[in-house]
């Protein structure tokens, strides 16, 4: 049989593929670039912001200790949380009706109460203990601490965050392990790995997939939540540049400064987010997505393709009136 008695085939060219317009998105989209120069046209153009001061106090030596204090106490609350809360949601998911009765206070007590609230009662401890003792339970005490020598501020302002992250990070830990499937604990069970090893070993590496993006939300959370501090006199960033503007009255460019270094740590904590989701994401899609950097190199690559672009369509061998075999 001969292509002849066939319809006849189109080649590429007679084929004319006429996209679908969307007259509504680029309406859209012209709307919003209106409004987006309108906006970054006030802010340049306005003079309140004073951006000389704004630079000029981005790098001044108080506001980077204070930077530096954000960054740490980021770092040492949100491992804490981290810790605690694994602990906290695997206390919560065990038979033992005592350990998982405390883990459910805890955080019902945690969540319940207001973040401020409790970094302001943990920097006035002191005026609820005095002293605090090592000794026998309920007997004599062998050594005592003056509180507000042992609980410094600094002291107030990891346990107001870390205890309170902990809180939040077991309702996300939990909600990890509840996502593996019950059939790989019971795989483990019957290899005679413990509980403790099976959770170690099989359950939450598995559930890492699920846990690591809410993880990176409240990182970013805690170091936001970190500006609280400054109400007990913790010398962070936010109360670094506080200290200046009382001083200086130039309220506005300071904020503007402090917003400036709490973006910039915001946008490396995301940088790392995405590449912690991917190593963890491993297996579990086959599609994976691609770095910043692979996007950018498919784009040139494509750009220098001339298939790609569509300037040179595959010949067409046999012809729309050849013979078939």
């Amino acid at each position: 049989m001969t292509t002849t008695d066939r319809a006849p085939r189109r080649t590429a060219e007679e084929i004319k593929a006429v996209p679908v317009r969307h007259p509504g998105r680029w309406i859209a989209m012209v709307v919003v670039l209106v409004l987006v120069a309108m906006l970054v046209n006030a802010i340049l153009t306005n003079p309140n912001f004073h951006w000389d001061i704004v630079f000029q106090y981005l790098t001044v030596h108080s506001v980077l200790i204070g930077l530096w204090h954000t960054v740490l106490l980021t770092v040492i609350c949100q491992s804490i949380g981290i810790v605690g809360g694994v602990i906290l949601a695997v206390m919560r998911l065990s038979p033992n009706p005592i350990l998982s009765g405390i883990s459910w206070l805890y955080i019902w007590f945690f969540r319940g109460t207001p973040l401020l609230v409790q970094i302001l009662f943990w920097g006035f401890i002191g005026a609820l203990f005095k002293t605090v003792g090592l000794g026998i339970p309920f007997g004599p005490e062998f050594v005592t601490f003056q509180t507000q020598d042992l609980i410094t501020v600094f002291a107030a302002a990891v346990l107001g965050l870390g205890l309170n992250e902990a809180a939040y990070m077991a309702e996300i830990a939990r909600a990890g392990i509840l996502s593996v499937n019950e059939g790989q604990t019971e795989a483990a069970q019957s290899l005679g790995m413990s509980r403790l090893l099976t959770m170690r070993r099989v359950v939450l590496p598995q559930a890492m997939r699920v846990i690591i993006p809410p993880t990176g939300n409240e990182t970013i959370s805690m170091l936001k939540n970190t500006a609280l501090v400054s109400v007990i006199a913790y010398g962070d960033l936010l109360y670094s540049v506080q200290v200046i503007y009382s001083r200086t009255y130039q309220t506005i460019p300071l904020l503007i400064s402090a917003s400036i270094w709490y973006l910039v740590l915001t946008s490396i904590l995301t940088i790392g987010q995405f590449y912690i989701e991917r190593h963890f994401g491993r297996g579990s899609t086959r599609n994976m997505r691609d770095t910043p950097l692979q996007r950018l190199r498919q784009l040139v690559f494509r750009q220098h393709d001339p298939m790609a672009l569509g300037r040179q369509e595959p010949p067409d061998l046999l012809g729309p009136g050849s013979r078939q075999l």
